[in-house]
């Protein structure tokens, strides 16, 4: 019985991985080259959603602040697009760039920073005190955003062209979507690590019991201020493939509804796991325009199937091998 969960356990991600390698040549054999961008936009949901896994699975902090991270790595590489483009400098400092690379990293970097302050605040809470900071800066940062009239304001900030990576055309939305992929693969890889980890040990520790791991000696607060760091620095890298994928930025990336999407996308996939939250992302994202194409009023039939999903998958949809 054991030896059948093992190879379910294997067996379904290395089937789902293939597919998905095969996708770009399936949708072209189908006729369908929207499945290449829909898929897409499911990884890097998948991405931001794994994001936030560090914080709410790993560390426990239920968070409806993840968006304010989301959009600031999408402006990030925005706004060093734009201004590479026009050839000129971010705060008469910075100058801007169509790289992906540098503008992955510029997105790390700044949403780093924003979780980093906003973490070592809200961190100062606990429990609904915790969620509502956390949902109260990602709303100070839209409203933020939405007056930044110097960058499209409550309209948004187009981009011209995707950026740049090792000469490939990433005007090619198959090309794109393997690159997504790959800094897909590299995330759940560093979430694996992480949680075998040292500080994931610890994390787990924590979040089952503070007051016992304060009692040993171990300074709690800043394994959860790292994690939250993390965990936010994730949202915002894939903040910055959302903004290369439409060539578009937007204040509505940072509503409070994204957060709840990515909160969702946890629980459905199975929150603490390392695959769960991509696999409520793309069942989520998949469940949305499967419904959008048969009527209107999608929403109605989705809210009720999502909450029999939950009760029918206790632990999530990852936790489904486990059960075989």
């Amino acid at each position: 019985m054991r030896d059948t969960q093992k190879h379910i356990r294997i067996a379904l991600p290395v089937a789902a991985l293939a597919l998905l390698v095969a996708l770009p040549f399936l949708a072209q054999l189908a006729g369908q080259p929207a499945l290449v961008t829909l898929a897409t936009r499911m990884m890097i949901l998948g991405l931001a959603a794994s994001a936030l896994n560090i914080a709410l699975g790993f560390g426990g902090l239920i968070s409806l602040g993840h968006a304010a991270f989301y959009g600031v790595g999408a402006y990030a590489a925005g706004i060093l697009t734009t201004h590479a483009a026009e050839g000129t400098l971010f705060l008469g400092l910075i100058p801007g760039s169509d790289q992906l690379l540098v503008n992955m990293a510029a997105a790390l970097l700044a949403s780093g920073l924003a979780a980093a302050i906003i973490g070592a605040l809200a961190l100062r809470t606990s429990g609904i005190q915790f969620i509502m900071i956390t949902l109260a800066f990602a709303q100070m940062l839209f409203f933020f955003f939405v007056a930044l009239k110097a960058y499209g304001g409550d309209d948004g900030l187009s981009l011209r062209r995707r950026n740049q990576l090792f000469g490939l055309n990433m005007r090619d939305d198959a090309t794109f979507f393997y690159v997504t992929l790959v800094v897909l693969l590299a995330w759940l890889g560093i979430c694996a690590r992480l949680l075998h980890s040292r500080f994931g040990l610890i994390l787990g520790g924590i979040r089952q019991s503070e007051r016992r791991m304060q009692a040993v000696g171990v300074d709690t607060f800043r394994y959860r201020w790292l994690a939250f760091v993390i965990s936010g620095m994730g949202a915002g890298l894939a903040g910055a493939l959302m903004a290369n994928l439409g060539r578009f930025v937007s204040p509505d990336m940072m509503h409070w509804t994204t957060s709840g999407e990515l909160l969702i996308m946890n629980v459905l996939g199975g929150a603490g796991t390392i695959l769960g939250p991509a696999i409520g992302a793309f069942a989520l994202i998949g469940f949305e325009a499967v419904l959008a194409g048969w009527t209107e009023h999608w929403q109605i039939i989705l809210g009720p199937l999502l909450v029999l999903m939950v009760l029918a998958f206790r632990g999530g949809l990852a936790r489904i091998g486990r059960r075989a």
